[in-house]
């Protein structure tokens, strides 16, 4: 199916792996094609989603990127952009393609569903080459890492924030990929539950990701913020518990994931009602291919009238991504990272007919732009008044470890 929709110029292929209710009950979703679509700076971006979603009755698929913060937060940015996705950007699908366990729905606007199904089944003979071996190499030293890690704890202890998730890219130019290749190697090393092969054009996203940004159903709205990461040891079991158990009971990952609880619940509290937001679950351990993390559930209530462009507008960017307070981090971000990041610590996801809306947080991620041949992987960690600049650099090439290996290297 992934090979089939690869042939059109936009597509989102997302897979849930097996991890149960990732994406509406469905195993894997299909869009494929763009019956209708928008693509938007920030600027007026949600106000033209809206009305989007209000003249279409239907299926969407698409990204909110990082850059949408000029929107949301009035933070905007001078850095270097190198892959280039527009900043919002939803089409109603031509084809949708749903399954769910031994069962294939298909719904599509231009071919009988019959039709779509033996093309598909065509498709399974062309296998591409296997991906070739590509470097990523970081945009700033380890040394440099470490230096500006250090000016951002002079920040926090001065009381400019508390917390701050500061990325790095590592990248390849004059890089020439399958994209295809490359994602299917991604999550065979690393399946994970909000997993998305998409595609805009000549743009790409390879995502790997372990976490959700926000699902709504009706006026019910759960976010699941990740903070705090361990390595895994799947060929050792009593190290790999004991990484857990350290992970469970660290101070510093403690911390770091009640302070973005927090910045989350206060995001939520502005659009839904008063005393219906709730901490579900907190520090929860939940274990990957590549790494545990700790994740919480944050729950409320939209309030009356409130729908998913109001739930953005008051969330957007997530906490997990940004730090606290959100509005100075951003103003940090912008003077300690070296490019914009894009559609990375952005989301992609979906939004159904009857009110249901589900969308990630784009990490472990790939990004390529096919016309410059320009490959990005950005990585990122919470800095805190605790951070351990040499092991928070660490982190990151933990968190790299998959992409690395998805290309060969």
């Amino acid at each position: 199916m992934l090979n089939w929709a690869n042939r059109f110029n936009i597509c989102c292929f997302m897979d849930n792996h097996g991890y149960q209710e990732a994406h509406h009950s469905f195993d894997c979703l299909i869009a494929a094609g763009a019956w209708k679509k928008i693509a938007e700076p920030a600027g007026h971006a949600l106000e033209t989603l809206q009305q989007f979603l209000h003249a279409e009755k239907d299926w969407i698929f698409g990204h909110l990127g990082f850059g949408l913060k000029a929107e949301t937060m009035n933070s905007f940015s001078r850095l270097p952009n190198q892959i280039g996705f527009p900043d919002l950007c939803f089409f109603i699908p031509e084809y949708l393609l749903l399954v769910k366990e031994n069962k294939l729905f298909i719904s599509s606007y231009g071919l009988d569903p019959d039709h779509v199904w033996e093309q598909i089944k065509k498709e399974l003979v062309h296998e591409p080459r296997p991906a070739d071996s590509i470097q990523l190499r970081p945009a700033m030293s380890a040394e440099e890492y470490i230096k500006r890690v250090d000016k951002l704890k002079a920040h926090i202890h001065r009381g400019d924030c508390y917390e701050i998730n500061f990325c790095q890219e590592f990248k390849s130019e004059n890089a020439v990929i399958d994209p295809l290749v490359v994602f299917k190697e991604l999550v065979k090393v690393s399946p994970n539950p909000f997993s998305v092969f998409y595609k805009w054009e000549h743009r790409y996203l390879l995502c790997a990701s372990p976490e959700r940004f926000f699902r709504l159903e009706g006026n019910k709205v759960w976010s699941q913020p990740i903070k705090g990461t361990s390595p895994r040891y799947t060929d050792n079991p009593s190290m790999d518990q004991r990484s857990a158990k350290e992970l469970a009971t660290s101070e510093k990952e403690r911390s770091e994931n009640v302070m973005i609880v927090d910045l989350v619940r206060n995001d939520l509290s502005r659009v839904c009602r008063s005393g219906s937001v709730t901490v579900e679950e907190l520090f929860g351990v939940y274990s990957f291919p590549q790494v545990h993390q700790l994740v919480s559930t944050i729950s409320g209530e939209l309030k009356d009238g409130l729908g998913v462009v109001d739930l953005i507008r008051a969330c957007f960017p997530m906490g997990s991504m940004t730090g606290a307070p959100k509005k100075r981090v951003l103003e940090l971000i912008e003077q300690y990272e070296l490019v914009q990041r894009g559609l990375y610590s952005g989301s992609v996801g979906y939004c159904t007919p009857d009110g249901i809306a589900d969308f990630n947080v784009v990490i472990r991620s790939l990004l390529y732009n096919a016309e410059e041949h320009y490959l990005s992987c950005q990585v990122g960690s919470g800095i805190t008044w605790y951070a351990d600049a040499a092991k928070e650099y660490d982190e990151c090439l933990l968190k790299a470890a998959a992409i690395r290996k998805a290309l060969g290297t």
